[in-house]
């Protein structure tokens, strides 16, 4: 069956552990910031993930907060966060391989697709020189229900323009992947962080691994075949 002269592939990418490998650093800001209010919480990275802000301060600090304390407190863990992949300098946490990859592929249409806080998104794109490869970024703010639901990965597709069928996500997390995975897409697997990774197409490494780009060809040759 001939190809639709208008269908073309889309990547999405979510932000931390596959733009950039900051997840190790969200933890210990996320325990310097608990410890300041004299806190302390174990398991703190795996209670992380798939999480907004706001279920963590729940989950971490307290549950009967109000949304404005909720909102502060999320607001400066994220600032502490900054302030601290500055101070360590931010090329360091940049995922290898990633610019490369999106210059050799900027003729395909790209979206950010991230729980993360707009402020962190717009941090990571300004800081490691992204920003010129995104026509799109939606962050958790911007739909009702976070991932492991679909929600912020549909948005992207539509504001790309591009059906959920056509686009390619590259995850990190579980629940990234359950995520694209209900939204109908297809998804790559970035093991920045030790992840056991289920129901993905590819898994990789980085944005090096050999691996990659046959499986990049070969989607991009069943987008001219129709597939």
């Amino acid at each position: 069956m001939k190809a639709r002269a208008d269908r073309q592939r889309a990547m999405i990418f979510d932000l931390d552990g596959v733009l950039i490998h900051s997840m190790p650093l969200h933890v210990l800001a996320w325990e310097r910031y608990l410890r300041g209010l004299g806190i302390q919480v174990d398991n703190v990275e795996r209670r992380m993930h798939g999480k907004r802000n706001a279920e963590l301060v729940r989950d971490l600090i307290s549950d009967t907060l109000s949304e404005e304390v909720v909102f502060g407190h999320g607001a400066a863990k994220e600032q502490l966060f900054r302030e601290m992949i500055l101070e360590a300098g931010v090329e360091q946490f940049r995922v290898p391989g990633l610019a490369e990859f999106l210059e050799r592929y900027g003729n395909v249409s790209k979206a950010v697709g991230s729980n993360a806080e707009p402020a962190n998104i717009d941090f990571v794109l300004d800081r490691l020189g992204l920003r010129r490869f995104f026509r799109v970024a939606v962050n958790g703010l911007e739909v009702s229900r976070p991932k492991p639901f679909p929600d912020i990965y549909l948005e992207a597709a539509k504001r790309l323009h591009t059906a959920p069928r056509d686009c390619i996500v590259f995850e990190d997390s579980p629940t990234g992947i359950e995520a694209a995975r209900a939204a109908g897409m297809r998804v790559v697997g970035v093991e920045t962080t030790p992840t056991e990774f289920q129901g993905v197409d590819l898994h990789i490494k980085d944005f090096l691994d050999p691996r990659l780009e046959p499986w990049m060809r070969a989607q991009m040759a069943s987008e001219r075949s129709g597939q």
